[in-house]
Order: C-alpha cells, then sequence, then structure tokens
C-alpha cells in the first residue's frame, strides 16, 4: 500500500501537459493494446504495467499523436521484459504495428520510456491489488460463484484501463472498486461490501463511491462503448461470458452507507 503514491501518472497529465493527445485516443490505444496483449499470448500483469508506462511517460512529455501507438508499443515491450519468460521481440512489435515504425524508432523510444521512468519500472497497479482482494471476497460470500467472480472482476478491472479519469484514484481503490461492482452483479440483493472488505481493503463503501459509479457506467455501455477488445476477450467460453452479465441499472444509496457493526 505504501509505495502506491510514487511512481504514479498524473491525473491531469491531457490538461496539463499535452497538446495532441486526448483522453479518447488513449482509450482507443488501450484497446488495442488488450488486443495485441491477446495476440503475444501476454500474462495480465504486462498489460497493467504498459498502460502505467504509458501514463507516466506521458505525464512528463508531450507527444505527437502520430507517436502514441510507438509508446504503447515500446511501452509494452519494457512491461514484457520486465514479467514476460519470453518476452516478444522488437521485430515483432514493429510487425503489430504493420511495421510503421522502424526497428530504430522502437529501440529510441524503449530508451526514452526507460529514462523518463528512471528505471523504475516496478509499480503497483490495479492487478496487484485486485488478485489479493478476489481472494478474500470468494472467502467473504459463497453466493458469488468464485470463478465467475474472478473472471468478472478481471474484466471489470481491465475495462478501468480504457478511462483516463480513474487515475485520480489510487490503484488499490480501483481494485476494491472492481470487487464492489463484481460482486454487485453476480449478487444484486446483498451488500456488496462487509466488515471483512472494510478491513481488508481499508477503505469504507463511502469512500468507493465515485470509482464504483465510473466502472458501472462502463460496465453498462454507458462510456468507450465502442471499444470492443476488452468485451470480446471476456465474451469467451473460457471466460465464463462475464461481459454479457449487466448489473443493476442502479445501485441502492444504502450500499455506501456506514457498515453497522
Amino acid at each position: 500500500m505504501e509505495s502506491q503514491p510514487k511512481r504514479r501518472p498524473a491525473a491531469d497529465y491531457i490538461a496539463a501537459v499535452q497538446v495532441d493527445v486526448t483522453p479518447n485516443m488513449r482509450a482507443i490505444l488501450v484497446d488495442w493494446l488488450v488486443e495485441v496483449a491477446e495476440e503475444y499470448k501476454l500474462v495480465s500483469d504486462t498489460l497493467y504495467l504498459t498502460v502505467s508506462y504509458v501514463d507516466r511517460f506521458l505525464s512528463a512529455n508531450a507527444l505527437n499523436r502520430q507517436r502514441l501507438q510507438l509508446l504503447g508499443v515500446c511501452a509494452m515491450l519494457v512491461a514484457s521484459k520486465y514479467e514476460e519468460i519470453s518476452p516478444p521481440n522488437v521485430e515483432d512489435f514493429c510487425y503489430i504495428t504493420d511495421n510503421t515504425y522502424t526497428k530504430q524508432e522502437v529501440v529510441k523510444m524503449e530508451s526514452d520510456i526507460l529514462n523518463v521512468l528512471k528505471f523504475e519500472v516496478g509499480n503497483p497497479t490495479p492487478k496487484t491489488f485486485l488478485r489479493m482482494f478476489i481472494r478474500s471476497a470468494q472467502e467473504d460470500n459463497n453466493k458469488c460463484p468464485s470463478l465467475q467472480l474472478e473472471f468478472l472482476g478481471n474484466y471489470l478491472c481491465e475495462l478501468s484501463l480504457l478511462d483516463y479519469s480513474l487515475l485520480r484514484f489510487l490503484p488499490s481503490l480501483v481494485a476494491a472498486s472492481v470487487v464492489f461492482v463484481a460482486r454487485l452483479t453476480l449478487d444484486p440483493h446483498t451488500n456488496p461490501w462487509s466488515k471483512k472488505m472494510q478491513t481488508l481493503t481499508g477503505y469504507k463503501p463511502s469512500e468507493l463511491k465515485d470509482c464504483v459509479a465510473a466502472i458501472h457506467h462502463m460496465q453498462l455501455n454507458r462510456k468507450y462503448s465502442s471499444m470492443m477488445a476488452i468485451r470480446e476477450k471476456y465474451k469467451q467460453h473460457k471466460f465464463k461470458g462475464v461481459s454479457a452479465l449487466l448489473p443493476p441499472v442502479e445501485i441502492p444509496a444504502s450500499y455506501f452507507k456506514k457498515l453497522k457493526e
């Protein structure tokens, strides 16, 4: 938990630093990076670190929109070297962009990213906390099928990567909000939060409210509904088609009230 405030992107970098990159362009890039991660069968931590590197780089450097895809693949190259047993090579990442960029450009951007990150490539992401929170949520509520809860949590957590506005929340708060929405979806008539979850995550339900609302909004296709990579991925049978599950349209206000002792 303590390492979270360090190595974080600025929550306002698009307004403060960028002149040519918008939240929607960022979302399109993230959506495409999900496809690349699928194509090369990368572990989910690689995807989360990639998006984190993109945000951290853009927090410090204004970038031309034509180079956004280059930043994305190079961030994934760095993340792959950190997380994967056998990472894709530079040529693979050139190929996936239809050779829009040369090998030299990729190597140069990789070096630029590492310098901006000061070679601090390990940082907590929502996925880091989601694993722990999901395990506890599975033990805490028998009404939610545990595998479904895990897949739904993973789906919602990846959806959260699309939304630039969620950068203002700590990764642990995003992960806690994801578990809240996943439990709400699978068991709408039971308060998704409990004393146990509050103690484990360190978050009261009222503290999750804004982040929960944003994730709930995306799950209902009210935002970024044209970004299909994550939705298509989790429609697959191996993920029990969890992206087709919808939560109640309204979340009862009582679910955000102080929990009884």
